[in-house]
């Protein structure tokens, strides 16, 4: 127990020390970014209309007249207390911003993650019970054509098939239009999350398939895998006997691991179906230089990021104890 805790204390603090890297480097790319950020949400029309004394009091609210160095400190001497700022572009503290879009990207994510882990899985012990065999084959072949296919490729082919040409599922938002938010239903949000959700999910399947696929085939080889052969059990209660049990965990574990992937593709997703989650907030942010809100969401996402990591490691020193006493030695 003991040792597990101080495996576990060292990948906090671990988290905390990224966290701190990946604020830092965030301030400093968008600091060099050359948006001005005054033109990219006044406009230029608007801001050559202005006075010195307006355009002064738009770079005091701003911040642009500060420095760099001294803008960082009181962002994160502010962070430390949990208050992020003011949204520069939606007007409201950066907290109640990212709870809303995170509230919505959520259910895309939530759903895209538990489809790809578990379509990854079955599709990954399939392939390695019939390693060599034509099932085998097909799902390597789609987990290769898969990982090569860009997701908002597939979000637009999606859309058209499914939303333009069939019209079986709305083409974009989070909620249907001109419904007040106490009249959305769980089944609305989900019908909306479908689209999107999918295309992560097939875009994350590759991984865990290919993965699932190797461990499964090690299994399948295994000494006592041939000894129940050997007893004349059938495959198929091999397999659920002795093999799933044994490919689960790791599997569970490149699960935590993949969140990275699903929050990096929602990005793209969320552009190209509308959906107002905290990939679209994102890019709103960047591309009008809001500081306080990019800082705000990359530092949650990469909360989420190092959570996932942190609990796949944890499984993992479940799994290989040798795995906790190097992490502990190092």
């Amino acid at each position: 127990m003991k040792k597990t805790l101080q495996f576990a204390g060292k990948n906090i603090i671990r988290v905390l020390l990224l966290l701190f890297a990946v604020s830092v480097v965030t301030f400093a790319l968008v600091t060099a970014s050359p948006i001005d950020p005054l033109q990219a949400n006044v406009g230029q029309a608007a801001l050559g209309s202005m006075s010195e004394a307006q355009k002064e009091k738009l770079r005091s609210y701003w911040g642009v007249d500060e420095p760099p160095v001294q803008r960082y400190l009181n962002w994160a001497k502010d962070a430390v207390r949990g208050d992020m700022g003011i949204s520069l572009l939606y007007r409201q503290e950066v907290t109640k911003v990212i709870a809303v879009k995170l509230a919505n990207s959520m259910y895309l994510m939530g759903l895209a993650w538990f489809i790809s882990g578990l379509l990854g899985f079955t599709l990954g012990v399939l392939a390695g019970v019939f390693r060599g065999r034509l099932p085998d084959r097909l799902i390597r072949g789609y987990c290769l054509i898969v990982a090569s296919t860009p997701a908002f490729w597939l979000a637009l082919l999606l859309l058209i098939v499914f939303s333009v040409w069939l019209k079986l599922l709305p083409i974009g938002l989070s909620v249907p239009i001109g419904v007040e938010a106490s009249g959305v239903t769980f089944l609305d949000r989900v019908r909306h999350a479908v689209l999107p959700a999918v295309t992560l999910s097939i875009t994350g399947v590759s991984n865990i398939a290919l993965h699932t696929r190797e461990k499964m085939i090690d299994i399948m080889e295994s000494d006592y895998v041939l000894f129940a052969r050997a007893r004349g059990e059938r495959t198929a209660g091999i397999v659920f006997r002795h093999a799933l049990r044994n490919v689960l965990l790791p599997a569970m574990t490149l699960q935590f691991a993949s969140i990275s992937e699903i929050i990096g593709g929602s990005v793209l997703v969320e552009q190209v179906f509308t959906y107002p989650g905290l990939g679209q907030a994102a890019v709103a942010a960047g591309t009008g230089s809001d500081v306080p809100l990019l800082m705000g969401i990359t530092l949650i996402t990469a909360a989420i990021v190092f959570l996932g990591n942190f609990i796949a490691n944890l499984l993992y020193g479940v799994i290989d104890p040798r795995i906790r006493r190097g992490g502990q030695g190092g």
